[in-house]
């Protein structure tokens, strides 16, 4: 499954970039891509794992950059 997301308070490409790296550790990730300029997450996993998948994407996020958030739509 591949879902994008928005994404809100994301203040550094850097930040960005570690957790692009940060989420593609996780078990089930197929392919993931932050892009700050754009504000968006796009992560791909296997179908059966990626509300927990996304759970701890967002997870990673927030620990990088405390004031960031996913959108779920």
């Amino acid at each position: 499954m591949k879902k994008t997301f928005d994404i809100e308070d994301l203040e550094c490409a850097h930040c960005a970039a570690k957790m692009e790296d940060g989420i593609r550790k996780l078990d089930g990730v197929l392919s993931v891509s932050v892009n700050f300029l754009t504000q968006k997450l796009t992560l791909e996993t296997e179908d059966a794992v990626f509300d927990q998948v996304l759970k701890q994407a967002a997870k990673i996020c927030r620990r990088i950059e405390p004031d960031c958030r996913l959108i779920l739509k």
